[in-house]
């Protein structure tokens, strides 16, 4: 049989629609022993107060959607287990995320800055035939480490530089622009360079890390975005001492970036 332990809940409640300022409301929980963080606030919302707001869906790591700052740290609610935390513990919305709603961030800035960075094959239009795509697995691993990012918003809520610079493209985006650029069937780098070298991209980067030491999928962002820093900086010699070597920028078709 499974232990108990009754823990105390302070979560974060904030509904714009009726409260003036946010607040903090305190729930017991008994809690098994093999639970996660996620279970007890889905004891609260089933069994406690149905009002209770927040985002979830797989509960094994996989969608991005528990997201929650537990005890000030950025975690993945489904992977933060009960037998490992202290007998009073505080849910917070992840930072440096307008509030929609208790534990439910607004993420249409990191959409924005996502979709901007074209993250998908650009495959080569200008080829006489269409072509088959083989990759070996030499080139699937230069780029299979970054391909494992869920989208959680962890790394958004950790970097200092995105609670500082609003327009800083962030973490994710990035790393994922990195994954496309090293695909052997994407020829889109040229295209992403224009955010991406910007200055709201991968140069407002301190490589702090504390994006890659919250990452539950070990993707690794500022490896990404160093990597990035170190091809930009030689594309911009080359481009310098040859400039006849400067790839065209390709145009998509129904891109209005």
């Amino acid at each position: 049989m499974s232990t108990v332990r009754t823990l105390e809940f302070e979560i974060f409640r904030y509904d714009p629609d009726q409260d003036e300022q946010p607040y903090y409301q305190n729930y017991k929980v008994p809690c098994q022993e093999e639970w996660v963080v996620l279970d007890a606030v889905n004891y609260i919302k089933d069994n406690l107060d149905r009002s209770l707001s927040y985002r979830w869906s797989c509960h094994m790591a996989v969608c991005g959607s528990c997201g929650m700052m537990v005890n000030g740290e950025p975690t993945l609610s489904c992977h933060a287990f009960i037998r490992d935390m202290p007998d009073k513990i505080r849910i917070e919305p992840l930072e440096n995320f307008p509030v929609a709603r208790d534990l439910i961030v607004d993420m249409d800035s990191f959409i924005t800055k996502l979709a901007s960075v074209k993250p998908y094959i650009i495959p080569n239009e200008n080829l006489s035939e269409p072509k088959t795509y083989t990759q070996m697995p030499n080139e699937l691993m230069k780029f299979k480490q970054f391909s494992q990012c869920i989208n959680c918003l962890l790394c958004y809520s950790a970097c200092p530089q995105v609670a500082m610079v609003e327009d800083f493209i962030g973490p994710a985006a990035l790393a994922l622009a990195h994954r496309y650029n090293q695909d052997s069937r994407d020829v889109g780098r040229s295209a992403r360079e224009d955010v991406v070298h910007s200055n709201d991209g991968i140069w407002e980067c301190s490589f702090v890390g504390a994006c890659s030491d919250v990452c539950p999928k070990n993707v690794d962002p500022a490896a990404a975005i160093q990597q990035t820093k170190i091809a930009a900086t030689g594309d911009f010699f080359k481009g310098f001492l040859m400039p006849w070597t400067a790839e065209p920028k390709q145009s998509n078709e129904g891109d209005d970036s």
